[in-house]
Formats: structure tokens, sequence, C-alpha cells
């Protein structure tokens, strides 16, 4: 199979990000990449402009950076609360999943992805939890809940 070298000018899924310079197939790159604005071929003259390739992923990164530590600074100002059904005994009816702490974000306007919520099983236990949630470019924020028991 042939390969080729092509630059990179935006963000392709599972290939990678503006300004890297990677190997693909020939007819890839020739029928999808470079047609689509996707891509530039690896020539000299195209590698001399990658600079300005690279500026614009510097500031693409830096925007993506601020609206993450902004996000990071919601979660951590937000604290919701959950309700949890106790019967007899002290036996707790359900749970409060990582499904149930997206939809209570959701509803203080915070946009995450679920399976940012890093919850290894689900809360049984009334009291206050600590959760973590990984944000894009490794920022972490931590999420507070309360889980308050109510008799069933």
């Amino acid at each position: 199979m042939a390969t080729t070298q092509v630059i990179l000018k935006t963000k392709v899924d599972g290939l990678g990000y503006e300004a890297d310079i990677v190997k693909v197939k020939a007819g890839f790159a020739r029928n999808f990449l470079v047609p689509q604005g996707k891509a530039l071929e690896a020539t000299e003259e195209n590698l001399a402009n990658l600079e300005e390739l690279k500026v614009k992923r510097a500031e693409r990164l830096a925007a993506e950076l601020a609206e993450t530590e902004k996000t990071a600074s919601m979660i951590k100002k937000f604290k919701p609360s959950f309700d949890l059904e106790i019967g007899q005994g002290g036996k707790a009816f359900g749970s409060v999943t990582s499904m149930d702490i997206h939809k209570k974000l959701e509803e203080g306007k915070i946009e995450i992805d679920r399976k940012a919520i890093q919850l290894d099983s689900p809360i049984k236990v009334a009291g206050k939890s600590d959760i973590e949630i990984k944000l894009p470019q490794d920022v972490t924020a931590t999420l507070t809940i309360n889980v308050v028991a109510k008799e069933g």
C-alpha cells in the first residue's frame, strides 16, 4: 500500500491535530483529506508554512483550556443535593449514579461528557461525597454532592 505524508490543517479524530505531520494511505489523502481542506501535502513549500498552523493550534489550545477551567470552577461552586429513599433497617432503595449526577449538572447549565464523571460505584449512603470529574486538557474538578435520606 502506498503511503504519503500530509500536514493536518484541522483536528481529525483518530489521526491528529492541526500542524501534525502524519503518514496516511495515499488514497485517503488524495480522496478525502486534501479535497475536504483538512490537510495539505507535505511538500517543502507547505512545510515552510507550518509555523502558521502551529500558531493556530496554540490559540485553539489556549481557548479550550480557558473554557475547561471556567467549567471546572462552575463545577466546584455547584452543590447538588439528592434524595435517597431509606426503608426499615436503614437499607437504601436505589442509589445515586453517574447518570443522576449528569442530569443535575445539566439542570445547573453545566455541560460535560457523562463519562467524565469518575464514580467507582453508585452511592447508596446518606451524607456528603466528593466526586472527581475529569475534563479535557488534563483538568480535574471535584464536585461535592449531598445525599439526603428520606424515609420511604
